[in-house]
């Protein structure tokens, strides 16, 4: 559903100027109850000046009377065709000024883990300028020393479906182009529910295969076959003639 324009100060007009219930003005304005309700008690939105939605062209009087007298009724929007496809977002996204700090974490992490994405991608994904990943990716950043990398998702600065979104984008492009990926590439390339699905890396081989086959019985016998090889050292001194020669020297 489309919200009004200015939605929290048209929810401030609806609740100073008309009976309509908490619940139908937050389903209007695309707040929670709990949110017009405080804004009832004065303890949110404090200093917004209310936006008047039929002076603005967003709502007929007529339905606010049959809310007002119907409290199961929904306000419906009134239609404007020049509004139409104005949800669509160009450019970077709009980052709230508490969470714009943690923008260079986020830049990190997705550098870190999907390089294969763009500085576009990027851009629009946390909100930044090209410039600013580009410091990071060259680690030229003023604060990159201090910058630990953090998940957007978990920020708060994106959600996990425009992250797939981006990451399976980046993988076709980068198929098409015919580039050769690792399987730990190719890891990184998909989703969390693909990833967790894929049959394990192989494990690299260490320098004792081949000795699974060994057994103890045969270890055994090849150690009996081993001794019947050795030669006695005392038969190397027993040369011929050295004991005729020992006879005759007894007396």
């Amino acid at each position: 559903m489309a919200k009004p324009l200015m939605a929290k100060a048209t929810a401030v007009w609806l609740v100073d100027n008309t009976t309509l219930s908490f619940k139908q003005i937050a389903d209007f304005c695309d707040l929670h109850e709990l949110e017009v309700q405080g804004i009832a008690d004065g303890d949110v939105a404090t200093g917004v000046k209310g936006f008047d939605p039929i002076a603005n062209n967003q709502l007929e009087q007529f339905e606010i009377d049959k809310a007002e007298s119907d409290p199961a009724h929904k306000l419906q929007l009134k239609y404007n065709p020049a509004a139409a496809g104005e949800e669509k977002r160009r450019g970077p996204r709009y980052t709230p000024l508490s969470k714009r700090q943690d923008r260079p974490a986020a830049i990190l992490w997705l550098v870190k883990f999907h390089p294969e994405l763009t500085d576009g991608q990027i851009s629009k994904l946390v909100g930044t300028t090209k410039p600013t990943i580009q410091a990071i990716r060259e680690r030229t950043h003023w604060n990159i020393q201090n910058i630990q990398p953090i998940d957007p998702v978990a920020l708060g600065l994106c959600k996990q479906s425009e992250l797939d979104a981006a990451v399976q984008k980046a993988a076709a492009k980068k198929a098409r182009e015919g580039e050769l990926m690792s399987d730990d590439e190719r890891r990184k390339l998909v989703s969390t529910e693909q990833s967790l699905g894929m049959d394990p890396e192989p494990k690299i081989p260490t320098a004792i295969s081949g000795l699974e086959s060994f057994s103890l019985l045969g270890g055994e016998d090849e150690e009996e076959e081993d001794k019947s090889d050795l030669v006695d050292a005392d038969s190397l001194f027993n040369l011929p003639g050295d004991g005729d020669k020992d006879e005759d020297e007894q007396p």
